[in-house]
């Protein structure tokens, strides 16, 4: 399912046990669009209508937290960094050293980068609230853009957020 957003396009995927995928235009790392399944057009199934629903109320700033059921593939280790991810409160940021530290062993900081790079929940689990050691916006697969523009939408003192798509 694909639906339009302040940031663009979103393309939404879901697999047998949950939603598996959001994933914007020009998503580094994005899946091959064969490896997606079949496309589905309106009426969808319930879990991809429910996380177009919250996204839409994410965007408007009446959602905090999602309540879909989730199902990203992945890695154990994968699996563990998204958890983590899954744990910053809402306009809230955190280091990849502090996710790394969260996670039992400091010296982890570039593997969960790396693992944070391949979240497959963009936005829903908030990869976007990982910054560098020195609070600089670094690696969005989405883009530095999109990065920011959801960083103000949580913390609107962090700037001006305007839709960018």
């Amino acid at each position: 399912m694909i639906i339009d957003s302040p940031v663009g396009l979103l393309t939404l995927v879901e697999n047998r046990a949950g939603l598996a995928g959001v994933y914007m235009a020009e998503h580094k790392r994005r899946p091959a669009w064969e490896t997606l399944g079949d496309v589905v057009g309106p009426p969808s199934s319930p879990v991809l209508c429910a996380a177009a629903e919250q996204l839409c109320e994410y965007f408007a700033g009446s959602l905090r937290e999602f309540t879909i059921p989730l199902a990203p593939v992945g890695s154990p280790f994968q699996q563990r960094v998204w958890d983590a991810l899954s744990q910053i409160p809402y306009g809230e940021l955190r280091t990849y050293g502090a996710l790394a530290s969260m996670l039992g062993d400091p010296s982890m900081a570039q593997a969960v980068g790396s693992a944070n790079g391949r979240n497959p929940l963009s936005i829903i689990v908030p990869c976007h609230r990982v910054v560098g050691a020195d609070g600089s916006l670094v690696g969005y697969a989405g883009g530095l853009k999109r990065k920011e523009f959801l960083l103000e939408l949580e913390n609107p003192a962090l700037g001006h957020t305007e839709a960018l798509f």
